[in-house]
């Protein structure tokens, strides 16, 4: 049997990478990024993790430590940090045998059936140098024969300069110094539930749990423990995802720079969020049953009246026509609105996904008869335009009148960076 052999590429502080490749004045200085409306900060730079400065922290109260300390602060820009990303999975997949994305800055790789003259470390490290010049991304590699044991190395690949970025977990005197070196917590799959009642029992690092009885294991956490403990003994249990599998949702919404009391602005807001869904939702390939939609107020805000709502509706017929999203939008916002509040977030869900030659076909819309298919492909033919349109020219370049008002309540973004890769406008001038 061939020995397993799995790598994870990890791009390293990915957001604040991609800053850095179109403006590098932000290199070796302290950077962070900032979420939706500039409201927490999503990444750092090593110079600002240096600084203290905590993943997740609300920006306004680190504000003036930042501006003292001279930190550069970047508004979230994902459509360049969606791109860059793709460029990166791209590079990969051209050189790996089989890659499994596992999230925007991270995938698994198999060097399970590498020829004898091929070395894993030499094929990693040509990995490194050709993202790096190719995109422009500085990334992380560890290696080991199980998934579990493959995020530890890349952990270590990070952490230790004399590993140059890659990092190949596969000596046993390694392994357990590294294990005994990491803390439970940071297993991948051992969450803070599970960490904290593994502490109270004493087991304190990755040592300890790979040394618990599997029975033990069993019974306190279930399968997927054990499933865990058996990966940092080396023994693979989690495979590789070749195919992405359907999603079970699509959710957009957002939280608003400004409180929204209005009907009209909210309906506004919603149709927005209910077209994105709509366009995503085509995108994969599939249709929606149902569809929730949801809004609520501050909740920090304890001295303001407090509202949150939701209501789901299910579609007649599986659909992601955008016209029949924006209709149970519409709806949904009737049931749950309630004058007088100061609404702070709203969005849309659509779930019961599946693919569009699979849904079932009801007994009352005459599916299968000729005026039907032919309503179903012009429907499906709007769509398609719509989407060749907003693709090429940008969300929003076409829309249904009930959507396509004038919008003033963007995110706020006050310091995002062009879209270089993705706007002919933005595009850099040398």
């Amino acid at each position: 049997m061939t020995q397993s052999h799995i790598a994870i590429v990890d791009c390293n502080n990915f957001y604040v990478s991609c800053e850095r490749v179109f403006n590098p004045q932000l290199c070796n200085m302290p950077v962070v990024v900032l979420s939706n409306n500039d409201g927490c900060i999503i990444a750092r730079s090593n110079e600002a993790k240096a600084l203290g400065i905590p993943m997740g922290a609300p920006y306004f109260k680190w504000k003036r430590m930042i501006e003292d300390s001279g930190v550069a602060v970047m508004s979230s820009n994902y459509a360049l940090y969606g791109d860059m990303s793709s460029r990166v999975m791209q590079v990969l997949a051209a050189i790996a045998p089989a890659i499994e994305i596992y999230s925007i800055d991270e995938s698994f790789l198999d060097f399970s059936n590498l020829p004898d003259t091929l070395n894993p470390v030499d094929l990693a490290d040509r990995l490194r140098q050709q993202v790096a010049q190719w995109t422009g991304i500085p990334v992380s590699i560890g290696m080991a024969s199980s998934k579990t044991l493959a995020k530890i190395a890349n952990r270590l690949a990070k952490k230790n300069p004399s590993k140059h970025g890659v990092a190949n977990l596969t000596d046993p005197t390694e392994i357990a110094t590294t294990l005994a070196a990491t803390d439970v917590e940071d297993i991948w799959g051992i969450g803070r539930r599970w960490a904290r009642m593994l502490k109270a029992c004493n087991i304190m690092t990755a040592a300890d749990f790979r040394s618990c009885s599997d029975s033990w294991v069993r019974q306190k956490m279930g399968v997927v423990g054990l499933r865990t403990l058996h990966e940092l003994r080396g023994i693979p249990c989690v495979s590789l995802e070749l195919e992405s599998p359907d999603k079970k949702s699509i959710c957009v919404s957002r939280s608003f720079s400004t409180p929204v009391m209005e009907h009209a602005a909210l309906t506004d807001r919603l149709s927005d969020f209910a077209s994105r869904a709509a366009a995503k939702t085509r995108k994969t390939g599939l249709v929606a049953g149902y569809i929730t939609v949801f809004v609520r107020t501050n909740r920090f805000q304890k001295d303001r009246p407090q509202y949150s709502n939701a209501v789901t509706l299910t579609f007649p017929e599986m659909t992601a026509h955008t016209a029949d999203i924006l209709a149970a939008t519409r709806q949904g916002l009737a049931h749950i609105y309630r004058p007088g509040y100061e609404y702070k977030k709203a969005g849309v869900l659509l779930t019961n996904l599946m693919r569009q030659d699979m849904t079932p076909q009801s007994l009352w819309t005459h599916a299968g008869s000729p005026k039907t298919l032919i309503v179903k492909e012009k429907r499906n033919k709007l769509m398609q335009a719509f989407d060749g349109i907003n693709g090429r020219f940008g969300h929003g370049s076409i829309a249904y009148g009930i959507a396509k008002r004038k919008n003033n309540w963007f995110m706020r973004q006050e310091k995002v960076s062009p879209r270089y890769t993705t706007r002919w406008e933005d595009l850099p001038t040398v």
